[in-house]
């Protein structure tokens, strides 16, 4: 059985060959990242509204597809890959909140409901999708860094030492950006209600 630092250097060549322009690479790195891009959108689905019709394995393919688009990345790691990874599944549910408020504000107000179990500061919250998007996006008017870390630990699932890695930070300075998020978020999400 490999170790977790080869799985992780087998991931970081595939995605380096990838960028060369190998296309088999990118079907390796697919077949190897697939089962943890699953773990990643079923914990997302978690919190989503009762029936929603959105599977894990159709989170993954439509945030896999939005991936092999960004023909520009210049992929450093795993990490990198699974933040931006996060980010995609992020746009793929908050394109998919805004369809279906788009289709129902005719009849009523739409909410698509998530639990932000992955922030114990909120962690019995339930919050609207787009509302956490819109306090995401003022947040990261305010403080850019602390958004990116509540994106890589929300919806990547990341940890304090990837984050680090990925911001060229130290973990130290992600703690204190998450734990600043975490507050900023709760007083955004939970003003008011």
């Amino acid at each position: 059985m490999l170790r977790a630092d080869d799985r992780t250097e087998q991931v970081t060549a595939l995605l380096h060959a990838w960028r060369q322009g190998d296309a088999a690479a990118r079907d390796e790195l697919l077949d190897r990242v697939y089962a943890h891009l699953k773990r990643l959108a079923s914990a997302q689905l978690r919190g989503e509204r009762a029936g929603h019709s959105l599977q894990a394995t159709d989170l993954v393919h439509e945030s896999f597809l939005r991936l092999v688009d960004q023909t520009r990345v210049d992929w450093r790691d795993r990490a990198h890959f699974f933040g931006l990874a996060a980010t995609m599944m992020r746009r793929v549910l908050v394109d998919r909140a805004r369809r279906r408020g788009r289709q129902k504000r005719q009849h009523e107000e739409a909410r698509t409901a998530i639990t932000l179990a992955a922030s114990p500061a909120l962690a019995t919250a339930e919050v609207d999708l787009l509302d956490l998007d819109r306090a995401l996006a003022r947040l990261e008017q305010e403080a850019p860094r602390a958004a990116r870390v509540v994106e890589l630990r929300f919806f990547a699932g990341l940890e304090i030492r990837e984050i680090a890695e990925i911001l060229d930070v130290s973990p130290a300075t992600v703690t204190r950006d998450w734990e600043f998020a975490r507050v900023y978020m709760k007083a955004e999400l939970g003003g008011g209600r």
